[in-house]
């Protein structure tokens, strides 16, 4: 699906979703196309994602209708819309539909906005895996921004697989 976006190896894809399984997918699916995606936590503000975007410059965000935070409903895509008026890399939006209803009422920009849904119920099974060298990006990481500037960490893909065994045998 990202792909037929022309999402490619080395492009930044944003990821502003709740704790659901098509986080976990999106992580996955950018990393098996080398595209690079960057987790905004789905509590922050518009403001906060809005600059962590400007920052990694997306092609790309995966966010949702909506989610749900300590009992409260959380408009993530009505934040999100609110981010992308001034976020100008980001040329698809692709919305993870959580609830069938008017419990997430949403907004959707014709030619930019894509529900995930409809997107996946096409989309084929087969994705070869790109290529990827040990020093190239798999993931960018901001931290908090409490004390100033949110600042981007870049994560390797040699660097992160190499943690990841390590903490595995450890």
């Amino acid at each position: 699906v990202l792909k037929s976006f022309g999402v490619k190896h080395g492009d930044r894809v944003a990821l502003y979703l709740p704790l659901i399984p098509e986080l976990a997918i999106a992580m996955l699916a950018c990393a098996r196309i080398g595209a690079i995606h960057s987790v905004v936590f789905g509590g922050f503000s518009a403001e906060s994602l809005r600059d962590r975007n400007n920052d990694a410059e997306p092609v790309m965000l995966v966010t949702a209708d909506g989610g749900y935070r300590r009992g409260h409903i959380v408009p993530l895509k009505q934040m999100a819309d609110e981010a992308l008026r001034e976020t100008p890399s980001i040329r698809h939006v692709i919305i993870v539909q959580r609830q069938a209803g008017a419990a997430f009422p949403v907004h959707v920009q014709e030619g930019r906005d894509h529900w995930y849904h409809r997107l996946m119920q096409d989309a084929s099974a087969e994705c070869p895996p790109e290529p990827m060298g040990s020093e190239d990006t798999l993931y960018i990481l901001y931290t908090s921004g409490t004390t100033g500037k949110p600042k981007g960490i870049v994560h390797t893909t040699g660097g992160y697989l190499t943690g990841v065994h390590t903490t595995t045998r450890w």
